[in-house]
């Protein structure tokens, strides 16, 4: 009997015996080089350190993040009884499975996943404001979402004797005689604070990249052979780490993938553009002054702000997603114009490089995936969410 054949016989043998025993066998380890297993180990740990809603003194305090918790799923914050957890739905992944929201009218875009947000340098799609809190107003006061105001929430606030006296607690004075827009702001500090606790659970990925490193193959073997080879192209001809890299996988920035930006006929949704010149106008930015000053140690995050510019080549460029939890946060992109991931992956598969920017994002090529490739990238991306969720 030949080595190979021999080699052969005793695998059939093994896995005989473990069927028989009513096991399975563990899944091969690929061969990754050295540099690939540094660039899976580059997506993690996980989870990361807490950070805090930059310009929001509320931020990690436990009573904040209660009364903000529990102001996020309240109806009455809007007039038209819309609340935050209406497009953000804890049990969807914060999101709520539709291509475009629907607040008071149907929006432009869909509604993207709170987890992890605090780790991203700009919030929304188009990156239109620079804190958790800041984000917040603006649905609160947009005409389409909830439509609310000022003087509602103080309203309410001071209506209920359970939030009168949890914001007594909070802010040390009373909500009565607190200036409308304060409690404005103050109500959208809360919901930052909320969301900032917000990070998604491990995944049978972050057990892998573990494993690797540490170096222990025995429990890096148990994950799927086709979620290896899919990880090896996502790090590999597929370029696809450039972008989506780091623990979160994304960068946290901006990007034309070659998709259509008409928010409908006629209208186009110019996306980074807009973000920024929404950003240096707004009125609860870093650099206004309703934003808290950093903590002694904590870095002046506002910087970012005082920086930013407009160019042209941002002009259809939207935010580039994190993958954790990607298999329940459909449909995707800005608008869901990409019902699943299959169609995502046939997507960069099938690219059409006319479609991007003169100056666009020169890393992108078609992947060209045959069947193989595609359900091995596809097992990758569905090992970034945690099962029975």
């Amino acid at each position: 009997m030949g080595w190979a054949a021999a080699c052969a016989w005793l695998a059939g043998l093994l896995a005989c015996a473990c069927v028989q025993a009513g096991t399975t066998a563990p899944a091969p380890l690929l061969g990754f080089t050295p540099e690939e297993v540094e660039r899976i180990v580059a997506f993690g740990p996980w989870p990361p350190a807490a950070v805090r809603d930059p310009g929001n003194a509320l931020s990690g305090r436990p009573e904040a993040v209660a009364f903000g918790r529990r102001l996020f799923s309240d109806r009455r914050l809007s007039p038209a009884g819309v609340s935050c957890a209406h497009c953000h739905r804890p049990q969807r992944d914060f999101t709520d499975g539709r291509a475009r929201s629907r607040g008071q009218a149907e929006l432009d875009r869909n509604a993207t996943s709170l987890w992890n947000a605090v780790h991203e340098r700009w919030q929304g799609w188009d990156g239109a404001a620079d804190s958790l809190w800041a984000q917040a107003i603006r649905p609160l006061l947009d005409p389409r979402e909830m439509a609310s105001n000022p003087r509602h929430l103080k309203a309410l606030l001071q209506s209920r004797p359970t939030d009168a006296a949890a914001w007594q607690r909070v802010f040390g004075r009373e909500v009565r005689q607190e200036d409308p827009e304060a409690v404005l702001v103050g109500t959208a500090k809360l919901l930052g604070a909320y969301v900032a606790t917000l990070v998604s659970p491990r995944t049978p990925f972050d057990d892998f990249r573990d494993a690797l490193a540490r170096g222990d193959h025995a429990a890096a073997r148990r994950y799927p052979l086709a979620a290896q080879r899919g990880l090896q192209i996502f790090i590999g001809r597929g370029n696809c780490h450039l972008c989506h890299g780091g623990p979160r996988f994304t960068h946290g920035e901006f990007a034309d993938i070659g998709l259509p930006f008409f928010a409908r006929p006629g209208v186009v949704d110019s996306g980074r553009h807009g973000g920024i010149e929404a950003l240096r106008a707004s009125p609860y930015n870093l650099l206004s002054p309703w934003a808290d000053p950093p903590a002694p140690g904590q870095a002046d995050e506002a910087v970012k702000t005082r920086h930013v510019q407009a160019t042209h080549r941002q002009f259809g460029e939207f935010k580039v997603p994190g993958l954790r939890q990607v298999a329940r946060t459909v449909p995707y992109m800005h608008d869901g114009q990409l019902a699943t991931l299959e169609e995502v992956v046939r997507h960069y598969s099938e690219l059409r490089l006319e479609r991007l920017h003169a100056d666009g994002e020169q890393v992108l090529r078609p992947l060209h995936l045959n069947a193989q490739d595609t359900q091995d990238l596809l097992a990758f991306l569905r090992s970034l969410t945690a099962p029975g969720r």
